[in-house]
């Protein structure tokens, strides 16, 4: 079995695969002073609630935008599992081709999704990644990562506004019932959903129009079944992109493939 895990900024998902079969999932809040102890005993537990047996783990993949998590993360793999991970970065094989800039400046997830994006659907393609950051990747007909764009993820943005304004409530993350809001928690939730709806369409379609070539537009990231029901552009969410990732990239590095 192989135990592939995502760090994000706020949240780690966590995988199980029987070959190439997605067993059991988990998404747990980011600790970013957890220790290996810490972790590993977050998930033997996770692993006891569903009736994983330790010793099955035979490999780990880690992808991680929290560097201060990568050594306790690896640690963890081989005290508690014993297991040497894996890890995303420079000098692991991912079979893309990233036209960047700087290449090593691109993020894990980024790189795992466009592996997994290209893998399952081919090219080209544009992936909305909705974390802590709302991330747009194109990938292009022949595999190339091509770059993208970063916004600030729906939640940064709505938190900042209760922040930053006196007289704003936190409102819930919710599709109002319609635009125009007749008081001030239902105005902020059109305001807030309606607006990254409009701001996922409006990059989508500008990225379409620099690429010259219509992609196939799919979403991935925990809003996004909320925004992708109302887009005029998104055509499919794939909750599981950046594990399935994460274990296409483990088979290439071991080999498999």
């Amino acid at each position: 079995m192989l135990l592939a895990i995502d760090v994000g900024n706020t949240n780690i998902m966590l995988g199980v695969y029987q070959e190439e079969k997605l067993v059991t999932y988990w998404r747990v809040s980011t600790n970013r002073q957890g220790t290996e102890d810490e972790y590993g005993i977050l998930i033997k537990n996770l692993f006891h609630q569903r009736g994983i047996r330790d010793q099955n783990i035979k490999e780990m993949i880690i992808a991680t935008v929290m560097p201060p998590l990568r050594f306790p993360l690896e640690e963890m793999g081989k005290k508690y599992f014993k297991v040497n991970p894996l890890v995303v970065g420079p000098g692991i094989k991912t079979g893309l081709n990233i036209l960047m800039d700087n290449p090593k400046e691109v993020g894990a997830d980024r790189i795992v999704n466009a592996v997994a994006g290209y893998e399952l659907y081919g090219g080209p393609l544009i992936i909305v990644d909705f974390g802590t950051a709302t991330t747009f990747c194109v990938i292009s007909e022949d595999g190339s990562y091509l770059g993208g764009s970063i916004a600030p993820g729906i939640e940064i943005a709505t938190e900042a506004l209760f922040k930053k304004a006196a007289k704003l409530p936190r409102v819930e993350l919710v599709k109002p019932s319609r635009v125009l809001g007749k008081d001030t928690i239902s105005s902020m939730q059109s305001g807030i959903f309606y607006g990254f709806v409009g701001q996922v369409d409006g990059v989508v379609r500008r990225l379409c129009r620099e690429i010259g070539i219509k992609p196939k537009v799919i979403a991935t990231g925990g809003l996004a079944n909320l925004i992708a029901k109302e887009s005029e552009t998104i055509e499919e969410v794939n909750q599981f992109l950046t594990l399935e990732g994460l274990r296409i990239i483990n088979a290439r590095n071991r080999g498999y493939k």
